[in-house]
This record gives structure tokens, C-alpha cells and sequence, in this order.
């Protein structure tokens, strides 16, 4: 990318290489205020100074992801991301719970892998808002809820894709701590793969996105299935041999 930085006194001409373009959250446009972090070099040709951007961030962001930091910081000094203190995710939950928007597109995309995969399983919905002012609250009483009154084996807290704004739910210290709080076991389902949350490094498993978390929730009871039909043959056969052996005696 080859582009100006401008503001009401002056100018500033900037290149960014392909291998740091294809890192960009977003599209650059006209008009658009932004933080680009770089190196500042002279051009020899035309003896004018420009900027290497190494990367860049449209204006606001830089303040969250400081905040971000900060507060990763502070939790992993405190203990929140031991490994040690991880919870094992249960490897056949009866019920499972999703905190998580009702009306949001993440859920639906949960519960259809939970019923192809492992039907056997029964599933509550906690609905709760997950951006906006209201929603760290909202996810963090889910969270006791479920837990005050064991209504599940395995939690999955999450929402689909979005920007950090949106996202920023899940930085949230008070839903760090009811994270880590819980005695229900948590898998993390924030965003797309590139996506990390303060949220992922509390959990107990973090799964890149909603659908990843339902495949990592439960196994496959198709190949379940499989192995126990083999093993029913085997035992079919083995009771054949036995009672033919026992009719001769």
C-alpha cells in the first residue's frame, strides 16, 4: 500500500509492505483516521522522508489494546492463565450450556454440530447479550447462574465474529473472574480464529470459533457408534462359540 498521512498542518507519505498489509483488521480508506506504527527512512530518489508501516490500526483501538495488555498483565500475575489450574473438559457431558445471544448466528451454528455429533446430550440455552455496556453483567450472571445450580457439565461462552469493539465484552475483568470462578469447566468461543480474548486465556479450552467449540464439546457419536455395533459382533460371535461349545459337551 502506498498512501499519505495528512492533518490540518501537514503530510506525511507512507508505504506498507504485502507482508505487513496482510495483517490489516481492515480496509484502508480515504478519510479514514488511524495509529500506524513504523520506521521512518528517506527515499533516495526523490530525497523525501517517508514511513515503513509495520502495522495499523484504525483510531480507538490503539486505547483498547493498551487496556487489553494492562489487564492481561494483571491476570496472569495473579494466576488466572496457570495451566496448572485448568479444569478437564468432560469427555461425555450429559448437558451442556451456551452463554451466548439468542438471536445471534454463533448459537444456531452450535447446537446443529451438538445434534449431528452427540445427541445424547441435552442442551440449555442462557441467553445474554454480548456487546454493549450491558453485556459483561449479563454474561457473568449466566455464569453463576449456571453454576449455583449445576445446570451443566461444560459451559461454552462465546459469540460470532466482530470487531475488537464488539469483542470487547470478552476483555471484560469481571467476566475473567467469573471464568475463572467457575466449577463447571468453560470452552471459549469468541470471534474467528484470529480473535483473542481475555476470555480464551481464563478458559479452561479455547476453541478458535462457536462451531470449533461444539466439535471440541463432544465426540462424534457416529464413530461411537461404529465401534460398538464392531464390538457387538465380536460378543455375538464369542456367545455363538460358547454355546456351540457347550452343546457338545
Amino acid at each position: 500500500h502506498y498512501f499519505t498521512l495528512k492533518d490540518e498542518q501537514s503530510a506525511l507519505k507512507c508505504v506498507m509492505f504485502k507482508g505487513n498489509a496482510m495483517s490489516l483488521r481492515f480496509r484502508p480508506a480515504s478519510g479514514m483516521k488511524v495509529i500506524a506504527l513504523g520506521r521512518i527512512s528517506v527515499y533516495p530518489r526523490d530525497g523525501q522522508y517517508q514511513l515503513y508501516v509495520s502495522s495499523m490500526a484504525m483510531d480507538g483501538i490503539g486505547d483498547l489494546y493498551a487496556a487489553f495488555e494492562a489487564l492481561k498483565k494483571k491476570l496472569s500475575q495473579q494466576g488466572l492463565f496457570d495451566p496448572a489450574k485448568k479444569k478437564p473438559i468432560p469427555k461425555y457431558p450429559q448437558t451442556i450450556g451456551i452463554v451466548t445471544s439468542s438471536a445471534g448466528a454463533a448459537v444456531h451454528d452450535i447446537l446443529r454440530i451438538l445434534r449431528r455429533r452427540y445427541p445424547l446430550c441435552s442442551v440449555r440455552l442462557l441467553p445474554v447479550r454480548v456487546q454493549g455496556a450491558e453485556a459483561p453483567e449479563e454474561i457473568v450472571s449466566a455464569i453463576r447462574y449456571a453454576n449455583a445450580h449445576d445446570l451443566a457439565d461444560l459451559l461454552i461462552v462465546g459469540r460470532g465474529g466482530g470487531s475488537i469493539e464488539d469483542l470487547w465484552a470478552f476483555n471484560d475483568e469481571r467476566v475473567a473472574y467469573a471464568i475463572y470462578e467457575s466449577h463447571i469447566p468453560i470452552i471459549s468461543a469468541v470471534g474467528h480464529e484470529p480473535d483473542v480474548t481475555i476470555a480464551d486465556y481464563v478458559a479452561d479450552l479455547r476453541a478458535p470459533t462457536p462451531s470449533a467449540a461444539a466439535e471440541l464439546a463432544v465426540f462424534d457419536y457416529r464413530q461411537f457408534e461404529t465401534v460398538r455395533l464392531s464390538y457387538q459382533a465380536a460378543l455375538n460371535q464369542a456367545m455363538e462359540r460358547k454355546t456351540e461349545l457347550a452343546r457338545y459337551r
